[in-house]
């Protein structure tokens, strides 16, 4: 894929900062380039012994419907509110097993008229983009990068606390492919452990950086031993106002996954993560879709 900026920096040591500067080519925030290759929804083996748990603890009551922010709510950030979500549905089409292979997935297979958002690595840590989530409810999936978070665990909890599920992304946003097999299992590892501790729930999903060596059998072997139950890719990437599509004629489609990241102004040519979120949300309304929460149309592995 095409490199985005660097991250925002913050309070970052040297060595954190180089990180940085490699982890943020996981999407293309200038515009232009190609996603990362897609990936049918496998039919899958199942649940690592590291704790492939269930979804967060503050998830919505299973059945319902993500909640939604009032009329109001949605004005003060000069957006129109998105249709509601269906319920979750009782048949998820996407079920994990406890054991084996996992699957690779880059939508899931619905006829309802929803996508699923999701935001990676967290190197921007802008407070309005809580308020702004506070008021729409719009529900998102974390993919987690332990040495990009772990100056400030503490920001992505009232997210968290609204539904929101955080997952697996790594402790240092590597090009998994070029790993050894014991690094690689290093890296999902020791981010589980992390954020399990730090989320009080084990991920369940995991997304390698750039989307890089998915498919391949040391990265499916590595994250069996380290508990996450699925790999995750992505249909659509958002750039600072528009999204990058895979498929040619660049339309959304029911079950599309898309990528975005927490990033700044630095990144975003000015833009804050709560602009190019409102400008996300709208493309999204534009093509008729609601959003849903991925984890509800994903069946767990049963305990």
């Amino acid at each position: 894929m095409n490199r985005d900026g660097l991250s925002r920096t913050r309070t970052y040591a040297a060595g954190a900062l180089a990180l940085l500067a490699f982890a943020t080519a996981c999407g293309d925030n200038g515009g232009g380039g190609a996603a990362a290759p897609a990936a049918s929804t496998a039919a899958s083996s199942a649940a690592g012994p590291a704790g492939g748990g269930t979804p967060t603890a503050a998830a919505t009551t299973p059945g319902a419907a993500p909640a939604q922010g009032d009329a109001a709510a949605w004005a003060k950030w000069n957006l129109k509110p998105l249709a509601p979500a269906p319920a979750p549905p009782a048949d998820k089409p996407i079920k994990l097993e406890r054991t084996g292979t996992v699957p690779v997935f880059s939508d899931v297979k619905t006829t309802d008229k929803v996508v699923f958002i999701t935001i990676d690595d967290g190197a921007e840590k802008d407070p309005k983009f809580v308020e702004m989530l506070t008021d729409l409810k719009v529900p998102i999936s974390m993919f987690l990068t332990k040495d990009i978070v772990k100056n400030d665990y503490g920001y992505f909890k009232p997210l968290q606390a609204l539904g929101n599920h955080i997952q697996n992304h790594t402790v240092t946003h590597p090009v998994m492919s070029k790993l050894s097999a014991d690094k690689q299992k290093s890296e999902v590892c020791e981010d589980q452990a992390a954020l399990t501790q730090q989320y009080g729930t084990a991920p369940l999903l995991f997304r390698p950086p750039f989307g890089d060596g998915a498919n391949t059998p040391t990265l499916n072997s590595s994250v069996q031993q380290c508990g996450p139950r699925a790999i995750v890719l992505w249909r659509e990437s958002m750039q600072i106002h528009d999204m990058q599509y895979q498929a040619g004629d660049k339309k959304l489609k029911s079950g599309d996954i898309i990528l975005a990241h927490f990033r700044g102004p630095k990144e975003l040519k000015g833009a804050t993560m709560t602009q190019m979120f409102a400008d996300l949300l709208a493309r999204i309304q534009e093509q008729g879709f609601s959003v849903a929460r991925l984890e509800d149309y994903v069946q767990a592995p049963a305990s």
